[in-house]
């Protein structure tokens, strides 16, 4: 009885899998523009792409909005282009952008309380190898200098020489 339910329960689900599998159709968001639309005056459009080189590629990462492929960052590019066009400065773009994605987005962030870890860090671990490497020369100098054995004397000697005849004649306890 069990199984039988099991067995109606698993074609149940794979029918509806199946269903749910069919082909849908989907159609894109006609408010993101993806294709890049250049402006008409060649100083605003250079200034634009002066702009969108400062600017990160929040999918790619590791390049400019200038340079990605992704579709968010021709829409970038277009956002860029527009208010460039509406008369906004590169400083007001920068700060709408940010306002969106956060520092994360330029390319070049700002020195501030937020990221004073980016910044500072590269100093502080330079200041962390160059430390270390004294320490390590330090070390490696004291070492090379230090006393060699010194010769024993002739009271050293005969004492020695004292042991060595009582421990091989066995007469130590």
């Amino acid at each position: 009885m069990i199984r039988a339910l099991l067995l109606a329960l698993t074609v149940l689900l794979m029918g509806a899998t199946v269903e749910l599998a069919a082909p849908v159709a989907v159609t894109a968001d006609q408010t993101i523009r993806t294709a890049d639309q250049p402006l008409a005056d060649p100083a605003l459009e250079a200034r634009a792409r002066a702009l969108m080189r400062e600017i990160r590629c929040v999918v790619c990462q590791s390049q400019s909005i200038d340079e990605s492929d992704a579709d968010i960052a021709a829409n970038l590019r277009n956002i860029v282009r527009e208010q460039i066009a509406a008369g906004k400065s590169e400083g007001e773009i920068r700060d709408y952008l940010t306002a969106r994605y956060g520092d994360f987005v330029l390319l070049k962030p700002p020195f501030n309380r937020s990221t004073l870890v980016l910044w500072l860090s590269p100093f502080v671990l330079a200041l962390i190898a160059l430390g270390a490497g004294f320490v390590t020369l330090r070390r490696s100098r004291s070492n090379a200098g230090a006393k060699t054995p010194r010769d024993l004397s002739g009271a050293e000697r005969e004492r020695l020489k004292q042991l060595l005849v009582e421990d091989s004649d066995g007469s130590r306890p």
